[in-house]
């Protein structure tokens, strides 16, 4: 009796452990399967149109393939306010915890990157970098002053600071980002509650921030496990960094000139194609700028006037006075063409003298000296004999400008070998000179007949 009591005791235990092994051994795969993912986005460069755009796909992109967050790795002078209110938004209106990470050590934030840094679900700090200097400038660099520095001022801190609150953070500190250009490092930002975490290294940032729920989402936690944790970095592709360049206002004004050269030069020259080709796909390039920065209408205007001045040196006998004075303007609307646009986005004064230097020797001596050419009579065709003096050698024989030529006198009077005879017209039909003259021979000549 006792030992099938026995057995039926270790089959049930062996049943019991055979059921506890089934449902626990497949949790290591699917912990493995369900390890956090997060989206690591390269951020250093300025913000501008081309990179609002790289960002809010990185942000899309976290939503629609499921990651636990999505991380902007940040080094940033500042850049475009447009663009830094278009990346605010898509921040806040996303799905996905945003985290910005001012990383590597060496990083800044500044500018619109402090702001952006404020809209941030998690804001974080590798040490050795900063944050702040959010003050709105003039686009040449100066102070804005007066009432419209009141306006400017008092809008951007306002709109900082309550991103600040929203999130959390020190308002007071982030105003003053703002009002008196502050600047922060890592450890202070952390100490004065500007920054969430100083974080060395991603395992770091991800114990700190793991189980963190967003302030402004909280239907939303931030899932990033250490060690359980998976790292997809993201960049520019070569297309977007190609258009990045594109944008640079130095190259916008560097194609820019070069069209119009490409473009007056095949205008002067038809049929040679390949100046116009260059020169109308430089055009387009240039205008590619245009279209995406925003550009002072005062300075289009100065550059269309000095584009006016070149050409009509062509035209106008000025002696270069117009090709200065449209070198002249070229650099004064360079200087001021994406005024608009803030500091970080201004033409070099070395760019631009080279430039118009070249622009004015070009249409000043070059189109110049080929306008002249155009307005003078071709030196070519009988015509061109009209005036010219020539010595009799014969019966009916002129020797002029190298050539023996059939010849009478208008007169009808006869010639004598020697005597200097002027053109006075070509026959069109026999090709022979009418000549007229003195009967005084020449010397040299009368001496060789």
């Amino acid at each position: 009796m006792l030992p099938s009591v026995v057995r039926s005791v270790l089959v049930a235990a062996a049943a019991l452990a055979a059921g506890i092994l089934a449902v626990s051994s497949p949790a290591p795969a699917a912990a493995q399967e369900e390890r956090a993912r997060v989206l690591v986005a390269e951020f250093q460069n300025d913000v501008n149109p081309v990179t609002q755009d790289y960002l809010l796909e990185a942000i899309r992109r976290g939503e629609r393939e499921g990651y636990a967050a999505v991380v902007i790795e940040m080094d940033t002078p500042g850049g475009l306010g447009s663009s830094m209110r278009a990346i605010v938004k898509a921040i806040l209106a996303a799905k996905v915890p945003v985290v910005v990470y001012v990383a590597p050590g060496g990083s800044s934030a500044d500018s619109a990157g402090a702001v952006i840094g404020m809209a941030a679900d998690v804001l974080a700090m590798a040490p050795q970098t900063n944050i702040g200097s959010s003050t709105p400038i003039l686009a040449s660099g100066e102070d804005v002053s007066d009432d419209l520095r009141r306006k400017i001022v008092n809008d951007a801190a306002a709109y900082i600071g309550e991103l600040a609150r929203e999130n959390g953070r020190n308002v007071r500190e982030a105003e003053r980002m703002v009002r008196e250009a502050s600047n922060y490092g890592a450890r202070e930002a952390l100490r004065l509650n500007i920054t969430d975490f100083v974080a060395g290294d991603y395992e770091d940032l991800f114990r700190q921030m793991n189980g963190v729920v967003p302030k402004t989402k909280p239907d939303l936690e931030v899932a990033t496990p250490p060690g359980a944790t998976t790292i997809e970095r993201t960049e520019m592709s070569g297309w977007k960094r190609v258009l990045d360049l594109l944008i640079d206002p130095n190259i916008v004004t560097l194609m820019l000139s070069i069209g119009l050269i490409g473009l007056v030069v095949e205008l002067w020259n038809p049929g040679l194609v390949f100046p116009g080709t260059v020169g109308a796909i430089s055009l387009v390039v240039g205008l590619y700028g245009l279209q995406v920065l925003p550009v002072s209408a005062a300075g289009l205007l100065l550059m269309l006037l000095a584009v006016a001045f070149f050409v009509a040196e062509a035209f106008v006998a000025s002696s270069g006075a117009l090709a200065v004075a449209g070198g002249v303007t070229f650099v004064i609307a360079a200087l001021m063409l994406f005024d608009p646009a803030g500091e970080a986005y201004q033409v070099s004064i070395q760019l631009a003298l080279a430039i118009a230097l070249t622009l004015t020797l070009l249409f000043g001596f070059a189109l110049a000296k080929a306008g002249r050419l155009r307005r003078t009579s071709p030196l070519v065709g009988t015509h061109r004999l009209v005036g010219e003096s020539g010595v009799v050698r014969g019966d009916g024989l002129v020797f002029v400008d190298g050539e023996l030529w059939r010849a009478r006198r208008g007169d009808g009077a006869p010639f004598t070998p020697g005597e200097r005879v002027r053109v006075d017209a070509v026959e069109d039909d026999s090709l022979e000179l009418v000549v007229s003259g003195s009967q005084v021979p020449d010397p040299v000549t009368s001496e060789r007949t």
